[in-house]
């Protein structure tokens, strides 16, 4: 009988294919023995599925390395804090509970005046959760170690202060916000793998039926930052997992914004201008794929990191692009491209420049491509922005400092050649 030591907020594709995963893994290579409650943060969700099958699924990892198939049975049970909010905030009375994992999506992790301490549930999950630790501390319980998925920076820090919010909204006085201080382990994490969830348009044999079939590509990361001592309650660092325990995690943001997120942005506006439609098919036109490597080049050389590090990371994100199991559209990753642009693409521009006293001329031809994609291609961006780039000069566009936060008609000439050629 494994001991509860986990409270996870969400039960979708992402943790189940990440955390849940992960921790399969850790209870088949070790002695850790724990598994997870999930709570249903929302008041429509999948618990009702995954208890049918005794919060038992199969988890499928594909790519070019092959399939993996993995039976998942470290959920325990499933609580609705809608349906059953006793249930829920009883939870807080197990002593065995020692960590919080959450994917509550990028809006989740926020502050709701509206919200009361009485509502059941409180309708933001930093709300729950307060009413959750609330019982905890009366309790005279210890605290939880915090490591939410949310992909935002510094996560963990912004779930404490909304917490610490509540605990003002509410009047729950000092002596409860001195144990969130002090009693509790908020962790900064960075996320990075593509779960694909349950395959809808695809036939797979499983020899039984599974509603909670998911798939993900072979490739994870986990940086954790903010408990130095993670794994020795759960020992990662014995299982062959890519966990990363580190203070600086900004490094890690950073080598993913660039290389992974980067590559992405640098790409798409020219690929769909050669009418390329996904990413795998970008790596198989010779011209696509040619732009792609010279762009790498140019982002690793520009990143103040270990060259061997970055190279491997770049051959790492060119093998998740070509995944035959995972068909990501162009025209999906080009919503916003010119935000994601200034901050994908620009900082490597600026720091190859500073560093070696010249342009990187790859990344200058990317600029030219998304303009030209903005003029005579299919934008999905504000209209703010796309009227801008559409009746705009380049020398105009680049001078624009609302758009790129400062005025870039330095590199007016090559971003022309590129966008009119």
């Amino acid at each position: 009988m494994r001991k509860q030591k986990v409270i996870q907020f969400g039960e979708g594709g992402f943790l189940r294919g990440f955390f849940d995963w992960m921790l399969q893994i850790v209870n088949e290579k070790t002695d850790f023995n724990g598994s997870v409650t999930v709570v249903q943060p929302i008041k429509n969700g999948l618990c009702d599925v995954l208890t049918e099958q005794s919060c038992v699924y199969t988890h499928l990892c594909r790519g070019a390395e092959g399939v993996d198939q993995k039976k998942i049975d470290v959920i325990s049970s499933c609580v609705k804090p809608y349906d059953d909010f006793e249930g829920y905030i009883k939870l807080a009375e197990n002593k065995d509970y020692r960590f919080v994992v959450s994917n509550t999506t990028e809006a989740g992790i926020v502050f709701d005046e509206n919200d009361k301490i009485d509502d059941c549930p409180a309708s933001t999950f930093p709300g729950k959760l307060t009413q959750l630790l609330i019982k905890r501390f009366n309790s005279g319980l210890d605290g939880f170690v915090f490591l939410p998925c949310e992909l935002i920076d510094k996560n963990g820090e912004r779930l404490k202060e909304c917490i610490l919010k509540y605990a003002d909204l509410w009047s729950l006085g000092d002596s409860f916000k001195n144990w969130i201080e002090n009693d509790n382990i908020f962790c900064n994490t960075l996320v990075d793998r593509i779960n694909t969830g349950y395959p809808k348009d695809e036939k797979i044999d499983l020899g039984y039926e599974d509603k909670m079939l998911n798939t993900s590509e072979y490739f994870h990361l986990w940086v954790i930052s903010g408990y130095p001592d993670l794994c020795s309650e759960i020992p990662f660092d014995k299982c062959g997992l890519n966990v990363i325990i580190t203070e600086d995690l900004e490094r890690y943001r950073t080598r993913k914004v660039r290389i992974l997120n980067g590559s992405h942005t640098s790409m798409i506006p020219y690929a769909l201008l050669c009418g390329v439609e996904t990413v795998g098919d970008c790596l198989k036109d010779d011209t696509v794929s040619a732009h792609l490597k010279k762009c790498q080049e140019e982002i690793v050389a520009s990143l103040d990191m270990d060259k061997d590090e970055a190279l491997a990371y770049a051959n790492d994100v060119m093998t998740r692009f070509a995944n035959p199991y995972i068909k990501h559209m162009c025209k999906s990753i080009a919503l916003n491209s010119v935000s994601k642009f200034k901050v994908r693409v620009l900082p490597s521009i600026l720091e190859y420049e500073k560093k070696f006293s010249k342009a990187p001329s790859q990344l200058l031809f990317s600029f030219g491509k998304l303009i030209e994609f903005y003029k005579k291609g299919t934008p999905n961006d504000s209209e703010e922005a796309t009227k801008k780039l559409q009746n705009g000069t380049v020398k105009e566009i680049l001078a624009d400092v609302s758009l790129w936060g400062e005025d870039l008609t330095r590199f007016a000439s090559e971003v022309e050649a590129s966008a009119n050629s």
